[in-house]
């Protein structure tokens, strides 16, 4: 398959939308010709089968609108062709019909991830030439100093480069423009610490939460890169942004394993790390 799910049903909806105006005109206006040529383009891209052709190509080719043309004989004028108006409208129902099937399939069946192999190809090509071409690791952090220190040294043992954003020099840029602008790394790492806290407006007692700006890089970076290449380090009991429930976070620890789970993760990511480092515990 190669179109994501909501992209494929509009396509698909958009020519069932132009049916209407299609009966005013017959199979040989351009304007016909174009949508019918748009339509086989469509269903060539979204239904990829063996060798580029699928059965759904053979169903839309069966509907073969050249067979509103009746052919006639007389002996004066020989063969003749007569346009057959209602047996064109049949076709572009059958076609109205088809489509739909379409549709319902790709509504049933497909999931909201399904991408083309080479969408997919292409990818894995940019995960994996951030990974090589860069050797820079993003610091997300909050008011907690000691942690954000501890995880760059770290980060630079293993011969990566931490970027901390107050670090860079300012340029007279905003803060959100001095962050996109050092946002172009191949990892991320968000330090959730307790430095602040909240609650809802019906419960009394408050929980322990990151800085908002924490949050908010965090949910950056996940879009940016996806989250196989973002990882949260969990320092204490605090609480956690629904929307991420389910996603396993490092928690920090001063024994130091910690260190250990982030270098399996950055190795994962496709950094290349000297095979003779090793984080200490």
């Amino acid at each position: 398959m190669a179109m994501d799910k909501t992209t494929a049903i509009n396509k698909f909806n958009i020519f069932r939308n132009e049916i209407e105006s299609l009966k005013n005109i017959t199979p040989h206006d351009g304007a016909f010709l174009k949508w019918n040529r748009d339509v086989e383009v469509a269903i060539e891209n979204i239904f990829k089968g063996k060798d580029g052709q699928s059965r759904h190509m053979e169903d839309w080719k069966n509907i073969n609108f050249e067979g509103t043309y009746e052919n006639d004989f007389d002996l004066m004028n020989g063969y003749s062709s007569e346009f057959n108006v209602n047996e064109y409208h049949q076709k572009l129902e059958q076609a109205d019909a088809l489509l739909s099937s379409f549709i319902d399939e790709i509504t049933d069946y497909w999931t909201d991830e399904t991408i083309s192999q080479e969408g997919q190809r292409r990818s894995n090509a940019k995960e994996r030439s951030i990974a090589v071409e860069g050797n820079e690791v993003f610091i997300i952090h909050g008011h907690d100093n000691e942690l954000k220190e501890t995880v760059a040294r770290f980060i630079e043992n293993l011969g990566l480069n931490p970027i901390i954003l107050h670090e860079k020099a300012n340029e007279g840029k905003t803060i959100i423009e001095k962050f996109e602008k050092h946002s172009s790394v191949g990892f991320a790492i968000a330090l959730l610490t307790p430095d602040d806290k909240g609650r809802k407006n019906k419960v009394r007692k408050e929980r322990s939460r990151a800085r908002q700006n924490v949050i908010f890089e965090m949910g950056y970076f996940f879009g940016r890169l996806g989250r196989h290449r973002v990882c949260a380090l969990k320092k204490g009991g605090l609480e956690i942004p629904s929307d991420n429930d389910g996603v396993l976070y490092i928690p920090y620890d001063t024994a130091g394993a910690w260190k250990h789970s982030l270098f399996i993760e950055l190795k994962a990511a496709g950094y290349s790390i000297d095979g003779t480092v090793t984080p200490t515990v």
